[in-house]
């Protein structure tokens, strides 16, 4: 099944008001930047974006133009703030949910990884130990008071664990070193990131993708992303941006 399209607006036409996002990324490594601009120049509103490890942070360029925009509306992440006092004065994303305008959700890395990958294999909840004993055994980590949601906890061989529900998006947007046709990927390095956990957790996969070969090119043990769990793949050229790390 052919699964590419060549334009990236028509790739993301059905990306309504009110979607979950996935946006996979590691600060700045495997941000799929292409299919971000795309979504603001389609300038779809009351969005949700959920990460993994500060991709938001990696594309603070747009970044600040979904928050100028008034796309967004809630964004779930590990690391979604500058470290620094100065620069979170100067940043639009921070000052725009220090007053209550956009909703930041919390968790940690690796339990946003497994919520993922509960919504994949089709499980509505996992009990975790990550977290016990802090904040994050109290309620949901959120900027918004009435969001606090308290979280159940449950004891098993006299271990405490919290119980976190599965993390299933309506669309991931994900980037890929090299693709092929029937939606196969393969990430470089530390580009692969939450990419392949939130490709196989989204309800529909769009992939941006630099290198676009013939199905049976990739070598079949380099496929990290299968194509069954991907319905769209962009080709997309290689892009210079700036690296803003904290």
């Amino acid at each position: 099944m052919d699964k590419v399209y060549q334009k990236i607006e028509d790739a993301i036409a059905d990306v309504n008001d009110g979607a979950m996002i996935a946006v996979a990324g590691f600060f700045a490594c495997g941000v799929p930047r292409l299919l971000l601009r795309a979504l603001i120049d389609k300038g779809t509103k009351n969005l949700t974006l959920t990460c993994g490890c500060g991709p938001m942070l990696g594309a603070s360029e747009e970044l600040n133009q979904l928050v100028k925009n008034k796309q967004l509306k809630k964004v779930i992440d590990s690391y979604g703030l500058y470290r620094s006092a100065t620069k979170g004065k100067e940043d639009p994303f921070e000052q725009a949910i220090r007053a209550g305008e956009l909703e930041l959700e919390v968790y940690p890395m690796g339990t946003l990884a497994e919520k993922y990958r509960a919504a994949a294999a089709g499980v509505p909840a996992i009990y975790l130990p990550t977290g016990v004993g802090s904040v994050v055994e109290q309620s949901t980590v959120t900027n918004i008071p009435e969001n606090r949601i308290p979280k159940e906890t449950r004891a098993f061989n006299g271990k405490t664990y919290v119980l976190e529900l599965a993390l299933k998006p309506d669309f991931a947007f994900v980037h890929a070193h090299t693709g092929d046709r029937e939606g196969n990927l393969k990430y470089i390095k530390t580009a692969r990131n939450f990419n392949p956990v939130m490709a196989a957790a989204a309800k529909v996969t769009i992939a941006e993708v630099e290198n676009m070969v013939e199905p049976g090119v990739i070598d079949p043990d380099c496929i990290h992303t299968a194509g069954i769990y991907v319905k769209r793949v962009v080709p997309v050229p290689r892009i210079d941006f700036k690296v803003s790390i904290d």
